[in-house]
């Protein structure tokens, strides 16, 4: 079991920034990746950023150099806390964001959710 607490989102006007957080609990040595969804109203959950317990990260095309997953480095391999840093905003990142931490082992996989941020950009 692993629990997700997030923090940060709000609301900012286009062009301005924010930063989430997530911590997770409980079995995270089984942590293989963690990051971030996002669903806006009407449209499917999509994958925003995410990154492996070894650091590789990964980015949605539409948020490439505006976003950055990163993590707290305590322990190498050990994946428990990240963060996404969001510049230049545009009214189109509005969307609920849920943490994700996804956990493989084989044969079966895992997946963790958040309860979710609410972050609205003003035009």
């Amino acid at each position: 079991q692993v629990q997700l607490v997030e923090s940060g989102g709000g609301l900012v006007q286009a062009g301005e920034s924010l930063r989430l957080s997530c911590a997770a609990s409980g079995n995270i040595f089984s942590i293989n990746a963690m990051g971030w969804y996002r669903q806006a109203p009407g449209k499917q959950r999509e994958l925003v950023a995410s990154i492996t317990s070894g650091g590789i990260t990964n980015y949605a095309e539409s948020v490439k150099g505006r976003f950055t997953i990163s993590r707290d480095n305590s322990r190498d391999n050990v994946i428990n806390t990240i963060h996404l840093q969001m510049n230049s905003l545009k009214p189109e990142d509005t969307a609920v964001y849920y943490c994700n931490a996804h956990l493989a082992l084989p044969p079966v996989e895992y997946d963790y959710w958040g309860q979710g941020a609410q972050v609205t950009v003003s035009s």
